[in-house]
């Protein structure tokens, strides 16, 4: 999921938004490390039935409205074209991507990975999942139970 993913982008270690953003081919911008606060928060409150604060997100899809593009290639295909300048845009699919999970019965099931230090998002495949990613954080989880366990 996109909005997961730019979310996702501030770890507890380090802020990867400009890397993130340059292997989306979007542009840098100080406005996208404000938009993905807001989304974060969105999507924590919706997660927890709360109603979370949607003007700036409203903002960012106002700043390039979306259209349909009508072309031929052997029959007509449609497509979707944005206005606006390469930074609105970039805003603009990001705040569609985090209305998309938003509007979605999965941000119900959006987690918090629960892996100390951890503070990526996540929606379970599987719904007893409590860690990010199983292979890292899971694993240091229950490596240090162990240590704990086997200590004395």
């Amino acid at each position: 999921m996109l909005a997961i993913d730019y979310v996702n982008t501030l770890t507890a270690e380090d802020d990867r938004l400009e890397e993130w953003l340059s292997s989306q081919d979007l542009p840098w911008s100080e406005a996208f490390r404000e938009l993905r606060g807001h989304v974060e928060a969105a999507v924590l409150a919706a997660r927890d039935g709360l109603e979370p604060d949607l003007a700036p997100l409203n903002a960012a899809l106002r700043g390039a409205p979306s259209f349909e593009v009508l072309t031929w290639s052997d029959a007509v295909v449609v497509s979707r074209s944005r206005e606006g300048d390469e930074v609105a845009r970039g805003l603009a699919v990001l705040a569609s991507a985090a209305a998309e999970l938003l509007a979605s019965p999965a941000v119900r099931k959006v987690k918090t990975c629960e892996a100390p230090g951890c503070r990526l998002l996540f929606v379970p495949a599987h719904p007893r999942r409590r860690w990010c990613d199983p292979a890292t954080c899971g694993n240091r989880v229950r490596v240090a139970r162990y240590y704990q366990r086997h200590k004395d």
